[in-house]
C-alpha cells in the first residue's frame, strides 16, 4: 500500500502553531524557570537567561538543584555581577563547560555596567552581551520578552527535522531546518510556541521510540508518514576521541589538602583543583595509584593521583580540611579523584 507523504516543502501549516499550543496548555512540563501558560506573571529576564545558559549541554534534572541554589543566593542579575569569582565557579562545580560560568559573570557584570541592570529587549541587544549565541538571544527574545524569534535547540531540532522530513545529516540540515521553523513562528506567545516546542521534543517527539500517536502535531508529520521518524534527524558518525594522560597530586599535611586554582583560560579554568602537571603525559605505570577516567567533549582523559610530600606545595594555593572538601567546589574530574582517594584510604 502507497503511503501518503506530507509535502515537507510547503512555507507552514496553517495551524501548526494553534495545535501544538493547545497541546501545551494543558501538558507543559513546569519548571521552576518557566511561567507556566495563561499565568499572568511577568517573565524574569534574568531567570530565563540564567536557566538557558545552565541548560546549554545539561540536562534539566541536572540543572534545577544548581539552578534553586543560584536564584537564591544571586536572585538578581545586580547581585551575581557583584558575586566573587570564586563563590560562582565554586558554586557552579559539578554542572560541567566551566567557561559558562566565567561568560555569566561577564554579562552579568555588562548587563549592570552598561544596560543598568536591565536586559537588552531584542535578539541583536542580547546577541551583543558577552558569551550569549545566537540561541541564547532567541530564547530570552522570545521567552523573557515575547519576540518572535527562531528557537532552535536540540530538540526542537529533531522535531522539525522530523515533521518536514528534513533528512540532510547534521550539522548541515541545520540551515534547512531554521528556514521551515520560521514561517511557524506565532506573533503572539512565541515564548510559549519555543517552549513547547522543547517539550515535545523531551517528552514525545524523543530521540528513541517517539510516542508519535500522542503527538498533536502527527496529522502532517512527513516523517511519521514516512515511517522514518526515528531515522532523523541524521546525525554524522562519531569520531574516536583522542585518549589523553595526566598526573594530579596529593599533598596532604596535618587532616588537610593543598589545592591550587586552574588558569582562567583554558580546561577548567578558574576552578579550585588537585596541583598536577600536564594533561600530556604517557599512561601511568603507578602500581596501586588511583586513577579516574573522565570525558571532555573533544578528548577523554585519564587522571592518575600520585602521593606528594609537602615540600611540592609550592606557588599559589590554600590547605583546604579534607573534612570540608564538599565546599571546595571541585570540578567533577577531581572530585572523582577525592572521592576514590578517600575510599582507597578506608
Amino acid at each position: 500500500m502507497s503511503v501518503q507523504i506530507p509535502d515537507p516543502d510547503i512555507a507552514a501549516v496553517a495551524d501548526f502553531a494553534p495545535r501544538l499550543l493547545a497541546w501545551y496548555d494543558h501538558a507543559a512540563r513546569i519548571l521552576p524557570w518557566r511561567i507556566a501558560p495563561g499565568s499572568a506573571a511577568t517573565p524574569d529576564p534574568y531567570r530565563i537567561w540564567l536557566a538557558e545558559v545552565m541548560l546549554q549541554q545539561t540536562t534539566v534534572a541536572a540543572v534545577a538543584g544548581y539552578f534553586a541554589r543560584f536564584t537564591e543566593r544571586w536572585p538578581s542579575v545586580a547581585d551575581l555581577a557583584a558575586a566573587d569569582d570564586a563563590d560562582v565557579m565554586a558554586a557552579w562545580a559539578g554542572l560541567g563547560y566551566y567557561a559558562r560560568a566565567r561568560n555569566l559573570l561577564a554579562c552579568a557584570r555588562t548587563v549592570v555596567a552598561d544596560h543598568g541592570g536591565v536586559f537588552p529587549d531584542s535578539e541583536a541587544g542580547l546577541r551583543a552581551l558577552p558569551g550569549v549565541g545566537d540561541y541564547t538571544a532567541a530564547a530570552v527574545a522570545a521567552i523573557a520578552f515575547g519576540r518572535p524569534a527562531v528557537v532552535v535547540d536540540a530538540n526542537i531540532e529533531r522535531v522539525i527535522a522530523r515533521h518536514r522530513l528534513i533528512a540532510t545529516p547534521l550539522p548541515a540540515a541545520k540551515r534547512a531546518i531554521r528556514a521551515a521553523l520560521a514561517p511557524l513562528v506565532p506573533r503572539d506567545r512565541p515564548g510559549d510556541f519555543a517552549q513547547a516546542l522543547m517539550d515535545l521534543g523531551a517528552t514525545i517527539c524523543t530521540p528513541r521510540s517517539p510516542a508519535c500517536t500522542r503527538c498533536p502535531v502527527v496529522a502532517d508529520c512527513a516523517a511519521f508518514a514516512a515511517g522514518t521518524a526515528e531515522s532523523l534527524p541524521v546525525k554524522p558518525p562519531k569520531k574516536a576521541k583522542p585518549q589523553r594522560h595526566g598526573r594530579a597530586w596529593w599533598i596532604e599535611s596535618d587532616a588537610r589538602l593543598w589545592l591550587v586554582r586552574r588558569p582562567n583560560k583554558g580546561m577548567l579554568g578558574g576552578m579550585r583543583a588537585l596541583p598536577g602537571g600536564a594533561w600530556d603525559e604517557p599512561p601511568a605505570s603507578d602500581d596501586g595509584a588511583v586513577s579516574v577516567r573522565h570525558g571532555f567533549t573533544h578528548f577523554d582523559l585519564t587522571l592518575t593521583l600520585v602521593r606528594r610530600g609537602v615540600e611540592d606545595a609550592a606557588g599559589e594555593g590554600e590547605w583546604w580540611p579534607i573534612s570540608a572538601l564538599d565546599a571546595a567546589g571541585l570540578p567533577t574530574l577531581y572530585r572523582k579523584l577525592v572521592d576514590k582517594m578517600r575510599e582507597s584510604d578506608r
